[in-house]
């Protein structure tokens, strides 16, 4: 069922294109290349296993943990097409 002035399957449509664009993003942001043997932050030896299930890994876990915690959240973009929303 459409409201105001959206066609029907719009608001599926703008779900679609969010889940696609957050999926864009985070492809985007895995590790590529070659893996290194030692950490960047810390210096630590990252174990083989690590550098074998995640081609092109430059921290050990637990810096890559720290750096996750530092990391914001992504708030996107507003898709709604509501009047209200394009007001704020």
């Amino acid at each position: 069922m459409a409201g105001g002035w959206s066609r029907d399957g719009a608001v599926q449509e703008q779900i679609d294109s969010t889940v696609e664009d957050a999926l864009k993003r985070a492809r985007s942001e895995l590790p590529r290349g070659e893996s290194r043997r030692h950490c960047e932050e810390c210096g630590d030896e990252i174990p083989r296993a690590r550098r074998e299930a995640l081609p092109g890994v430059r921290l050990c876990i637990v810096c890559q943990n720290e750096c996750d915690k530092r990391r914001t959240a992504f708030s996107g973009y507003n898709r709604r097409g509501s009047k209200d929303s394009q007001l704020r």
